[in-house]
This record gives C-alpha cells, sequence and structure tokens, in this order.
C-alpha cells in the first residue's frame, strides 16, 4: 500500500513538474523573441523649427456702433396723417419724415395770433394815453404784460406745430418703418432707426495693464465673420476711468465706413499693434507636450546604422520654454534650436529613443490666424 502511494505521488510531481517546466519554458522563449525585435517603430509627421516674425498683439472683441445712431420718435401724440419717407432711404439732415394731423392746434395758433394782435392795439392805444396822463403808468405795465403773455403762448403753440411734423435731426439711413398712415402714435413710440453708416466706432475692452501700450491714434485691425478682410480703424479715445469690477478699461476706436459694409450692433474681432515685430521660434501647438513638470517635444535626431548602413531615426525629448502664442503657434524661448526636426504628431506613442519614420503626407494645423469653417 505504502509502494503504491509513493508511485502516485512521483507520478502527480512528475507532471506538475512538466506543466511548470513548460510553462516557464515558453515565457522565456517569449521574451527571448520580444527582446530580438526591439522597440517598435511609429510613424510621426515632423516640422522643422525656424524663426518667423512676430508683430506684439492684443487682442478683444468689440461691437460696432454708429457715431450718429438713434431711434427717431414724436415728442408729442397724435395721429399720423402724413409719412413722407420709405423704409431704408437716405436722408438728408432737417429733411421733413412724418406728420401728425394738427387741425386743432392750427386753430388754436389763430385764436393767440388774434389775442396776442388785441394785446399789441390796446398796449399802442394805451401808451397814447398815457401820453397825455389820462391813465397810470401801472395800466400800461400790465399792457406791456398782456402783450408778452400773448406772444409767448403764440411762440409756444408755434413749437407744438412743429413738434407735429418729425424731421431727421441728422443724414443718415433710415430702417424699417414702425408706423402706419391713421395710426395713433403715443409720445415717444419709435417711428424707425436712422443710423450714419460713413463712420462707425468699435468700441472694446483690455485690462488695466495694457494701459502703457496704448494711446490716441494708435492703428487697430478689424476683423468679422461677415467679411474675409480686415478693416483698419484708429483710437479714438481710452476711457479715463477703469471699470471698478473687472479692471478692464473701454477702448473707442473710430473706423471709416465708405462702402457702408458694416453696420452698428455687428460683433468684431479686433487686434491692436503695440511694438516692433520681432523673432520668435516657432512652434504649432500640437508639437507641445503638456506634464505636470513641463512642457515637451520630441525631436528627431540620427541614430545607429542598421544593416544596410544608414542612420536610424530615433526621438529625444527635450524641455521647452514657452513665450506667446499666436492661433495655432507658439514661439519657444528655450530648450530647442533653429533646425531642429520636430515631432508635430504621433507624439503620443513615442519614449525618449524610440526609433520613428517620418511622414509629412498630413500635417496638423499651423495657422497664425485661425478661422472657423461651417461645413
Amino acid at each position: 500500500m505504502i509502494k503504491r502511494m509513493l508511485i502516485m505521488l512521483l507520478v502527480v510531481g512528475l507532471v506538475l513538474g512538466g506543466v511548470f517546466g513548460f510553462n516557464a519554458f515558453k515565457g522565456k522563449m517569449i521574451r527571448q523573441y520580444m527582446a530580438s525585435q526591439g522597440i517598435p517603430v511609429q510613424t510621426v509627421s515632423t516640422q522643422t523649427a525656424s524663426y518667423q516674425s512676430w508683430s506684439p498683439k492684443l487682442k478683444a472683441v468689440g461691437t460696432l456702433r454708429a457715431v450718429q445712431g438713434t431711434e427717431i420718435s414724436a415728442e408729442v401724440a397724435g395721429v399720423v396723417e402724413a409719412i413722407h419717407f420709405k423704409q431704408g432711404d437716405k436722408v438728408a439732415a432737417g429733411m421733413a419724415l412724418l406728420e401728425l394731423n394738427a387741425d386743432t392746434d392750427k386753430a388754436k395758433l389763430k385764436a393767440l395770433q388774434a389775442t396776442a394782435e388785441l394785446a399789441q392795439i390796446t398796449y399802442r392805444r394805451d401808451q397814447a394815453q398815457f401820453a397825455a396822463k389820462a391813465i397810470s403808468k401801472q395800466t400800461l405795465d400790465i399792457d406791456q404784460a398782456n402783450v408778452d403773455i400773448a406772444l409767448a403762448q403764440v411762440a409756444e403753440q408755434h413749437a407744438l406745430l412743429n413738434k407735429k411734423q418729425l424731421r431727421a435731426p441728422f443724414a443718415g439711413q433710415l430702417g424699417l418703418r414702425n408706423v402706419d398712415v391713421g395710426q395713433y402714435l403715443p409720445a415717444g413710440s419709435a417711428v424707425a432707426t436712422l443710423q450714419a453708416l460713413d463712420t462707425l466706432y468699435v468700441d472694446f475692452w483690455l485690462p488695466q495693464q495694457d494701459l502703457s501700450k496704448l494711446q490716441v491714434g494708435q492703428t487697430v485691425q478689424v476683423n468679422t465673420d461677415a467679411y474675409p478682410q480686415s478693416f483698419t480703424a484708429t483710437i479714438a479715445v481710452i476711457n479715463p476711468k477703469v471699470d471698478a469690477s473687472t479692471r478692464n478699461v473701454q477702448i473707442r476706436a473710430s473706423l471709416a465706413n465708405p462702402g457702408q459694409k458694416l453696420l452698428p450692433g455687428m460683433f468684431a474681432n479686433v487686434e491692436v499693434a503695440t511694438g516692433e515685430a520681432q523673432q520668435w521660434l516657432t512652434l504649432p501647438r500640437t508639437a507641445i507636450t503638456f506634464n505636470p513638470y513641463g512642457a515637451s517635444v520630441y525631436c528627431v535626431e540620427k541614430g545607429e546604422l542598421d544593416d544596410k548602413g544608414q542612420a536610424k531615426l530615433i526621438a529625444k525629448q527635450a524641455f521647452v520654454k514657452m513665450g506667446s502664442s499666436r492661433g495655432d503657434q507658439i514661439a519657444i524661448l528655450e530648450g530647442i534650436k533653429d533646425g531642429d526636426v520636430v515631432v508635430t504628431s504621433g507624439q503620443i506613442k513615442l519614449r525618449n529613443g524610440a526609433p520613428v519614420i517620418i511622414n509629412n503626407a498630413v500635417q496638423p494645423s499651423n495657422d497664425a490666424a485661425p478661422q472657423p469653417v461651417d461645413e
């Protein structure tokens, strides 16, 4: 019985030893095979680092407004009797735009004129009587006051009649008409918008720390999503007060608009040039790898020779110090030099010393002023 037990244990030990031995042998062979294969070659795109001209600029978002613009409205209430303009008309200063019914006011004016004329006749008659010492000086003074009151009432009625006729306060272009003939128009109701479009203002805000870089007369580039071209404006006013809640200062630039392409209320991107152009070593943003311990890039260098006698390409990590940015580009202050070949895409697969193959068929965006594309 004991002999059989020993034989069984020996057989089980041999089987288990064979299994574990085979697994150990298999793992060793796999490791040897993987070691013989080396680090897999990664495909990357690259770009040669080079110096580019950078013009220091301040960027902001602005709003266009007319130098002269208002909502035309009647100062007094009344029924619209006549409309003398068409929607979208260009009008001159002082042009009659709208008339309110004024029959009652005209009749009242005639009555007041008659009263004023009677007061003047009475005053002239009493002057003659006063010269003959037939009346007192007090009576003559009362007559003079009556004349002044009557003439003032006539002038007041004339002013009221003038308000029944709405005129353009300045030359410009009218917008949509908001009233019709026969409509009762309450005082202050908007009739139409009037905008002078030959010159516009661009209002924008900049941080207070940029005040030293700004001055009246400085050139401003204005871009809108409505037109591909850039418009040139000039700083006209720098607000002498900084907003206490945002610590920003409001800037107003004057923009000539001869073609009247731009309209008040439009959104605009504003750039203010603040100095001479400088040369910076430039890379696309995609080339930078951001880590908690610093930003880095991978440079492609020549390594050992292969079987054909050609140098292998390997990736070397370099930590960099970044400067200003514009669009898709970043200025590099330290860490690389002019002419270095830098990986722009595919670096997520790399480690220091990894072999690479360069394929620049597809390159990431590297635009100094990218624009969104609607698709």
